[in-house]
């Protein structure tokens, strides 16, 4: 009776906070990435089905664990039994036809569930106003195309907060230069997939402020733990005035300082602009990250470090320090010529 005892105290303990939280209000969590504090409709939508799974799997174990609990408890041996096996009785129509139905309508109704969470999410209509972003997974950064204001970012994406009376959410269409990738913001959205040569997509609709971590859910090389991406949402105002920003080029005549000025030369000059675009020069390289606004980030080597002067050279000259493994190649460069290109870079705001 005390292992008995013990069991039940042990399973009331792991399935207590489960059906407690069953129907309540999502609580902040203390990690950025917890599935279990979403701010989006999406991640509610989800939310909620996990909440209704969980309940059915909790009945189910609690059900079986406790006529095993009840079977040894009823039926142990007792000090006078003389030891000999009960009587058996094979066969029961009546058992079978519950162990044959009830698994059948518990499954049933999980895939009538799951099927309307998908059919909410995938088919969700797209309402006046609505954001459309082109997200495109490279080795091993994020980037951003905005075709409905004519800029492209990267790595950050930047969205306005919806207001419930006048929904604006984000559709993001999903697009991989290379192999697969998987894009996820645990509190935004579920999990989507990034596939060579077959487009797919998924949209968010947060209804807090604030920035949303996320991570590329799908094992793509050597980098794949450092392919990150950090998800702004603004107040309308706010992402308005970033449009603007990302929409400006960078004019040739910007003034500068001497130590820019050559840092700007020496860019120009070198193996960068076949990798990099910055608008209003010749650089118009597609397969690193468009640097136009490079100083408007708050993290570079996709969120691997934050945008300092310290890091930003570091990250010119031995990108291995930084990102090992990333696809980007040390320039061969002196130190004085470091320096400028680096002062030159925190010119573009």
């Amino acid at each position: 009776m005390r292992r008995a005892r013990q069991l039940l105290v042990t399973l009331f303990t792991f399935l207590w906070p489960l059906v407690t939280s069953f129907g309540a209000t999502p609580v902040q969590s203390s990690s950025s990435t917890s599935i279990f504090s979403p701010a989006s409709t999406p991640a509610h939508t989800i939310f909620r089905f996990s909440l209704f799974v969980l309940a059915i799997i909790a009945a189910i174990f609690g059900t079986v664990f406790g006529l095993l609990v009840y079977a040894a408890v009823r039926f142990r041996m007792k000090a006078d039994d003389d030891g000999r096996e009960p009587p058996q009785i094979y066969g029961s129509n009546e058992i079978e036809l519950a162990w044959t139905v009830l698994p059948v309508l518990i499954v049933f109704v999980l895939f009538v569930t799951a099927a309307r969470v998908i059919h909410q999410i995938q088919d969700a209509r797209r309402p006046p106003g609505a954001i459309e972003v082109t997200v495109v997974g490279h080795q091993f950064w994020w980037e951003f195309r905005y075709p409905q204001y004519g800029f492209v970012t990267a790595n950050e994406l930047h969205v306005p907060v919806s207001d419930p009376k006048h929904p604006t959410p984000t559709f993001l269409k999903l697009l991989s230069a290379d192999t697969d990738h998987g894009f996820w913001v645990p509190r935004l959205a579920g999990k989507t997939d990034l596939i060579p040569n077959h487009p797919n997509q998924t949209w968010i609709e947060p209804h807090e402020t604030g920035i949303y971590f996320g991570q590329c859910s799908q094992y793509c090389g050597v980098e794949h733990a450092k392919m990150l991406l950090r998800v702004y949402v603004q107040p309308r105002a706010d992402f308005d005035r970033w449009v603007r920003t990302q929409q400006q080029a960078d004019p040739p005549d910007v003034p500068m300082s001497t130590l820019a000025a050559e840092g700007r030369r020496v860019f120009l000059t070198a193996a960068c602009i076949n990798c990099h675009t910055i608008k209003g020069t010749v650089a118009d390289g597609r397969f690193g990250p468009d640097l136009t606004h490079l100083m408007s980030r708050d993290t570079i080597a996709s969120g691997a470090a934050l945008n300092t002067p310290k890091n930003l050279r570091l990250w010119i000259q031995n990108p291995d320090e930084i990102k090992p493994g990333c696809l980007m190649p040390a320039m061969n460069l002196t130190a004085q010529q470091f320096d400028e290109v680096a002062a030159y870079l925190m010119t573009l705001h």
